[in-house]
């Protein structure tokens, strides 16, 4: 059975056309833009997000050299938001991009509720997640229509039913993390009325059929993106860990059916609901990883993103310079969202070398602050970290997180985890598998990056950062 999966992302949308074996037989990309407003706000063009997934699925499926799809499968961006009509499917707001933190306003007036809402969700009360975003949404751009996660307009708009999944759900800060149903009384803290939510599916299963790709085809796999990477980096067992670098870096680590909440600072979410069951995680994110090398570019230190590592080799290290990636604020386990970014220790005889390898190795510390959290209410530390996504082409990013993690960085030899692990939800939809073992197939590992020094210098640079994000978490 041949699956198109499709990623709709934060910076393009990826399809792939997925063997059953788990072979790429087409694959498609088409960017998708972002847009700044004012200080805090991100937003996007819902109907460039839709004509994305659309030429995205097309241009797989054209690369094919006629292989057929059998089935459609579709991950989302998590915490994104928007307003629509119900019965035209227009969209009657921008998307509300999970970077936007004009919802801290909702968050302050709920602080005396935020304890209660975290036992409820497993999540944190913060602008990062979906529902302040609704609630801002409702009380500055309109009341009308219905508003969802951008999944679910995205599968109306392609034909299916007004339907979320279990995984995405979790990311609103509106779902009973235990029962996996919409809470009331966390609906009712955000003036949100539960019974206008969709229905909440499981992760794999036919939730309805598109005729977007030509003749008729199921959708049997919806999820988010993160937990659609987890599944497919074979996360399966608890303490197995994963980090995708993308625009941000998210690490995942499996807790299994058991939803345990953190008590170090992360987010307690469904990793996926499959025929009912629940699998559970821990998550903690990096809001800025590959939109900081976009940054650099913007500010000519790079004249190009994937410069990175030519860039940085000019060098030897960092030359005492310190970066910290909050440009978009900081998130787990601090859940700052006003923090700033900081690039600290600038002197003289700073190049650009010495930058570019300073915010490399920042976003690799900062991944390691989450990856001690998650450690902290594991219990246990990690044996290794699987790792996907765009930035694991860099190799000098990839040895600053085995040198401070002390542990093997194990990377994925396909950079779109994301849509195999969609893949073989699809599969297990239709019955094509009987587990999740049997959908994914192996794991394949384009390499394995082991640390580097020492485990007292590893200590070190990370005391370094650790300052420097202080001052970062003070300066607000």
């Amino acid at each position: 059975m041949n699956v198109l999966a499709i990623d709709q992302g934060t910076s393009a949308t990826k399809a792939l056309l997925v063997g059953p074996a788990g072979q790429v037989l087409g694959r498609g990309e088409v960017p998708v833009g972002t847009r700044s407003v004012g200080g805090d706000g991100v937003e996007a063009d819902p109907e460039e997000l839709f004509g994305s997934v659309v030429a995205a699925g097309r241009q797989a499926l054209a690369a094919a050299d006629g292989a057929p799809a059998h089935a459609v499968a579709l991950a989302n961006q998590g915490e994104t938001v928007l307003a629509w009509d119900r019965s035209t499917g227009t969209p009657l707001s921008p998307a509300i991009v999970w970077q936007d933190r004009r919802s801290g306003g909702a968050c302050e007036r709920l602080a005396d509720r935020a304890a209660e809402l975290t036992a409820i969700t497993g999540l944190p009360l913060d602008p990062y997640f979906a529902a302040p975003k609704m609630t801002w949404l409702r009380e500055n751009l309109t009341a009308d229509g219905t508003v969802t996660t951008t999944d679910t307009w995205l599968l109306a708009r392609l034909g299916a039913g007004y339907v979320t999944d279990a995984a995405t759900a979790s990311r609103t800060m509106l779902l009973d993390l235990d029962s996996a149903q919409w809470s009331p009384a966390a609906c009712a803290a955000f003036g949100l009325d539960p019974a206008a939510l969709p229905a909440v599916a499981d992760c794999a299963g036919v939730v309805g059929e598109t005729s977007a790709f030509g003749r008729p085809l199921p959708v049997a796999g919806i999820a988010v993106d993160q937990q659609a990477a987890l599944l497919a980096e074979g996360c399966l067992a608890a303490g197995d860990a994963k980090c995708t670098y993308g625009t941000g870096a998210f690490l995942l680590v499996t807790t299994g059916p058991v939803a345990a909440r953190s008590a170090s600072g992360l987010s307690a979410s469904v990793a996926w609901r499959l025929a009912g069951a629940l699998t559970y995680c821990l998550d903690g994110q990096v809001y800025t990883a590959g939109s900081a090398l976009r940054w650099l570019t913007g500010l000519g230190v790079l004249r190009d993103p994937a410069e990175l590592d030519a860039v940085a080799q000019t060098v030897p290290d960092a030359g005492g310079v310190t970066f910290v990636p909050a440009l978009a604020g900081v998130g787990a386990p601090y859940w700052a969202p006003d923090a700033r970014g900081l690039l600290a220790g600038l002197h003289l005889g700073t190049t650009r070398g010495h930058i570019a390898r300073a915010v490399a190795e920042g976003i690799a510390a900062s991944v390691a602050v989450l990856v001690s959290a998650a450690v902290a209410d594991l219990g246990r530390e990690l044996t290794s970290l699987r790792v996907d996504g765009g930035l694991t082409r860099s190799r000098l990013l990839m040895q600053a997180q085995a040198d401070l993690l002390q542990v093997p960085v194990l990377v994925c030899r396909s950079a779109d985890a994301t849509a195999l692990g969609m893949a073989a939800l699809a599969r297990l939809g239709l019955g094509d598998a009987a587990s999740a073992a049997e959908a994914l197939g192996a794991a394949e590992v384009e390499a394995v990056v082991e640390p580097s020094i020492t485990a007292d210098q590893a200590a070190e640079r990370a005391l370094v950062f650790r300052s420097a994000l202080d001052i970062t978490l003070a300066c607000r």
